[in-house]
């Protein structure tokens, strides 16, 4: 199979999914350059109207929240434990490194291929974090927090493993060159599982930083169920944070195998301050917490957090979801104990918070993020679902933190009241599960209508339960890539890349850039299923209490 690039960067990494790729090139890696592309108007016309209205769909999102978490038991690697879902999946991976003498098995494979690898590992963990934190009650009520708990935990045990040292972190287990060259089973890898690590003399402030953030978030979480893991993870998470501080430096450059894929566009600054944001509201309770919220208002300017407003949120662009969590800390966070100088420094957080927020809302006086002709938010056409799902999940969660404190967005087309934030959100996961000019949903395996031919070799592969017999690096390209056929298993919860800039989609295995799916992509959408679940059970509920006021009047 060909290789192919990451967009105008070139970077030949195969079958990943990028984020701001395309920004490689121009950017080479400069903080500065970055934000003269990525600050610039993604449209300069208002967002494209939606398509003429028609009755609201009724999805069930109870059922789309289900099956986001049994996604996740798809990426699975390790020893799967007696209470696995996703039965067509086994073991795999089983020594990973044995080589290097370290314990790292576990963890998720990223997408389609079967390297392991930490940065949008840590990103997917972090989020789904934070949706428990902000949804728990709903996930609870859809009788999905127990699974929500081991989709994080899964991914922390791993984290705990590959933190052998207070400055040592492993950083990727296998190699993406040799990986892509096999369509194969995970169960059947014959592929290099090298593994590869970041340490003082080999920095890498983004990994480190986006690990310690998704430990500390992932700490709130686990603080009441066990707390002795929360405390666990809040050690790893401040040893991280300092490891990454005082050793600056871009993991890609240590780890040369990862600028083949996920390379850190952005640089180290976004994950410091995302990092100290988590871990103060982990340690919110006692001195530490207001520690790193200082390192957060003294370093806000020089690390650009006050400073960028940026219309993407993802797995390497981390400032709108830092500004996001710095405005929750004003509005929500203890104000009594805020000077003024530090009231005021959260206020530009905010302001570029609701940057990005009015740009997805199509209010920011032409600034605004472009939108497909059938209104779905596009902001690059390698694995635009990301993009979509991230936005909806900030979307979301701000249109809570304002409906707490009786405020509205102030955009500069106008105020936007949380109601609207909601809708927004809302509208994005009806595209996602299909009310889009394809008809299709992009959640894998929801409704009807569903890519069937995902870039994935587990699930386009006949399951090893199924049919024993070893299949060949090269073998599974000539039998199963090669097919026309469905894939054989099903990979539920799964969000694909989604269609181009036209709303079209081509359901092909060899379209990768629409058809591969992310962990990443799906994370931040388990908390806003659980929500919108909620609110429809709530709505139905009413509209029976009216029916049956209405049947004995």
């Amino acid at each position: 199979m060909a290789a192919r690039g990451r967009g105008t960067g070139g970077r030949n990494s195969s079958h990943f999914c990028p984020s701001s790729s395309s920004l490689a090139a121009a950017a080479a890696g400069s903080l500065s350059s970055l934000f003269l592309l990525v600050s610039l108007p993604l449209s300069r016309a208002s967002a494209a109207p939606s398509p003429s209205p028609s009755p609201e769909p009724a999805f069930d999102y109870g059922d789309a929240l289900t099956k986001s978490l049994l996604y996740f038991e798809s990426q699975r690697s390790g020893r799967l434990p007696y209470n696995q879902r996703v039965n067509w999946r086994g073991h795999s991976g089983l020594t990973d490194g044995l080589e290097q003498g370290v314990d790292l098995v576990g963890g998720y494979y990223d997408a389609g291929d079967h390297v392991k690898f930490g940065l949008p590992m840590a990103f997917t963990v972090t989020m789904l974090a934070w949706g428990v934190i902000e949804y728990g009650e709903e996930i609870a009520a859809a009788d999905e927090y127990g699974h929500a708990l081991e989709a994080i935990k899964w991914g922390t045990d791993y984290f705990i493993k590959a933190h052998t040292q207070p400055n040592v972190l492993w950083a990727e287990v296998g190699e993406g060159d040799t990986d892509h060259y096999c369509w194969q089973r995970p169960e059947d890898m014959t592929t290099s599982r090298q593994a590869y690590k970041i340490d003082a003399d080999h920095p890498g402030s983004d990994l480190a930083g986006e690990t310690a953030a998704a430990m500390a978030a992932a700490s709130i979480v686990f603080r009441r169920r066990s707390p002795h893991y929360s405390l666990l993870l809040l050690h790893h998470a401040r040893q991280l944070f300092q490891f990454g501080d005082e050793h600056r430096g871009h993991y890609d450059r240590s780890v040369a195998e990862a600028k083949k894929s996920y390379s850190s566009i952005s640089g180290y600054n976004d994950e410091l301050l995302w990092a100290a944001l988590w871990l103060h509201m982990a340690d919110a309770g006692g001195d530490g917490g207001w520690r790193y919220l200082d390192y957060v208002l003294r370093n806000g300017h020089a690390l650009g957090g006050t400073g960028w407003a940026i219309n993407e949120f993802s797995w390497d662009i981390k400032y709108a979801g830092v500004q996001v969590l710095a405005a929750k800390v004003l509005m929500e966070g203890g104000r009594a104990q805020l000077t003024d100088e530090a009231e005021a420094t959260l206020k530009k957080f905010r302001s570029k918070a609701e940057h990005y927020l009015c740009a997805c809302l199509g209010k920011n006086n032409g600034s605004n993020v472009h939108r497909t002709p059938g209104g779905l938010l596009y902001v690059r056409h390698w694995n635009n679902m990301q993009y979509v799902s991230g936005a909806t999940f900030l979307l979301t969660v701000y249109a809570d933190y304002l409906r707490r404190v009786n405020q509205a967005l102030p955009c500069p087309d106008g105020a936007a009241g949380p109601s609207e934030l909601l809708s927004a959100g809302k509208s994005m996961v009806d595209y996602i599960l299909g009310a889009n000019p394809m008809g299709l949903s992009y959640l894998v395996g929801f409704g009807p209508h569903f890519p069937r031919r995902v870039h994935h070799r587990g699930s386009s592969i006949v399951s090893h339960k199924e049919s024993k017999g070893f299949i060949g690096c090269m073998q599974g390209y000539d039998d199963w890539y090669a097919r026309r056929e469905d894939n054989p298993n099903v990979l539920l919860g799964a969000l694909v890349g989604g269609p181009d800039g036209n709303d079209m989609f081509r359901d092909e295995r060899g379209n990768y850039m629409q058809t591969e799916a992310c962990t990443y992509n799906t994370a931040p959408l388990v908390g806003v299923f659980a929500k919108l679940h909620r609110l429809r059970r709530k709505e139905d509920a009413e509209q029976e209490d009216s029916s049956a006021s209405i049947s004995s009047y």
